[in-house]
């Protein structure tokens, strides 16, 4: 147990990016449909691209999360290492949690609050 222990140790010290968690954001541009957005998420660790990850996407609102919710679907591969897309068909404007499930390399989960409006979308300020 303690062999195992130090071996992850030392893997953290040699190897400090996969310490570190991912990060991700979204750009988002209404597709000029109502509440249909083309969406680009942006995923980085350790201050590089994340490549390689499937990424499930859903999304709900946090004022209303059992009345509105985004069914969970599969992200594409963008053209730019670390870079996916992914089309969100929302139920109303307002804030939503975008839920990304990272597997692959990487398993986790991130949670990205965005104001969407007519026009796209942006970080929500807490």
């Amino acid at each position: 147990m303690a062999k195992a222990a130090l071996y992850l140790i030392l893997g953290i010290l040699t190897f400090p990016a996969l310490a570190q968690a991912p990060r991700g954001e979204l750009a988002c541009n209404s597709t000029g449909t109502d509440f249909l957005y083309d969406c680009t998420i942006r995923l980085t660790r350790g201050g590089k691209p994340l490549e390689g990850a499937r990424i499930t996407v859903g999304a709900d609102m946090p004022a209303m999360p059992m009345a509105h919710n985004v069914k969970p679907q599969l992200a594409r591969p963008g053209t730019r290492p670390g870079e996916y897309t992914v089309r969100l068909d929302l139920e109303m404007l307002g804030e939503w949690a975008v839920k990304l499930r990272l597997r692959g390399l990487v398993r986790d989960q991130l949670i990205l609050h965005y104001e969407f409006d007519g026009k796209g979308a942006s970080p929500k300020r807490r």
